[in-house]
């Protein structure tokens, strides 16, 4: 694979990805206390949050000028990390009116996520489970890809550190915070005093 493609744009002959069921356990689970750096400084812990946020979980997203893993546009729901965030951020305002917050997690580095965070001007932070106990704490689906594990795509909605819903596998990327939205649409939330 060339160094020489373009993250923001799918191609049209991505393979499907199949439920597996790999995420059939965690509806109703609890979120376990874990802080991971985020984008916007410091730690943050997704099992204290008071509200309801929006979880997407990507595998690694596109940098320009760094080349894909070999293959990784023949894995199902590898590609498209880059426009599934800035289906987010586009969508950001609409998920937020329905009392919500987004949070973006992979197992990229943070310093990897910043970059992406500022290249995209992504208005919600980026969490950096490189050491994988967030994944690993709720037994979340990953594959393998050049030596590095990384998380299968998928949403979930927590509220007061419970999982609420859980969209997987998701696809197409670019077309998640829509879905997310007409969720939110169904089940609306009131904001906390």
């Amino acid at each position: 694979m060339t160094a020489h493609y373009d993250p923001t744009r799918l191609p049209e002959d991505l393979p499907r990805p199949e439920d597996d069921g790999a995420c059939n356990h965690l509806i109703g689970k609890p979120l376990h206390a874990i802080a991971l750096p985020s984008t916007s400084g410091g730690m943050l812990d997704l099992a204290t949050r008071p509200d309801r946020t929006v979880v997407y979980c990507f595998p690694r997203a596109g940098q320009p000028g760094v080349p894909l893993p070999d293959g990784w546009d023949d894995i199902p729901g590898a590609r498209g990390c880059t426009p599934q965030s800035m289906a987010f951020r586009d969508q950001f305002h609409d998920i937020r009116a329905l009392h919500a917050d987004v949070v973006g997690v992979s197992t990229q580095s943070s310093e990897t996520q910043k970059e992406i965070a500022e290249r995209l001007n992504l208005p919600f932070p980026l969490l950096s489970d490189a050491d994988k106990r967030f994944a690993q704490s709720l037994n979340l689906p990953t594959f393998e890809v050049d030596g590095s594990i990384l998380i299968k795509r998928l949403t979930l909605i927590v509220t007061e550190g419970i999982i609420d819903h859980v969209f997987y596998p998701v696809f197409p990327p670019d077309k998640a915070a829509e879905e997310v939205i007409v969720w939110l649409l169904a089940h609306p939330r009131r904001p906390t005093l």
